[in-house]
């Protein structure tokens, strides 16, 4: 059986947010294993084969800002999917302390990704 790669641990994980949640790209690095490495999580989400299959939009930065125009199709796209999802929005952001993943969200994650790919246990700081 070919090995895993870590990019697709990151889509693997990325697959698991909840839709009307949102993850930082911390959180998602957390999830693999590596906090540290959230802006290669970054440069994986923006080179994703397929949106619809690994729903990457759900993904913010810390403080719930959402990537630039070069991302998902345009300006807005992002947002504009989140929105449809229920997600809100304050002062151009999205509401952190509405939609981000819950301890009990990331909890279930790391488990459901430790059954798939037998991954250390990861903590949400």
């Amino acid at each position: 059986m070919p090995e895993k790669s870590l990019a697709q641990k990151i889509y693997a994980a990325v697959r698991l947010i909840p839709r009307g949640k949102v993850a930082s790209y911390s959180q998602v690095a957390a999830l693999v294993g590596n906090r540290n490495l959230r802006r290669y999580v970054g440069n994986v989400l923006h080179k994703n084969p397929s949106n619809s299959v690994t729903p990457c939009h759900r993904v913010v930065n810390a403080k719930g800002f959402c990537s630039g125009s070069f991302a998902f199709g345009g300006s807005g796209v992002q947002r504009q999917k989140l929105e449809d999802e229920g997600v809100a929005f304050e002062k151009g952001h999205v509401d952190m302390e509405r939609h981000a993943i819950s301890q009990d969200d990331f909890d279930a994650m790391c488990a459901q990704l430790q059954a798939e790919w037998g991954t250390d246990d990861a903590a949400l700081d």
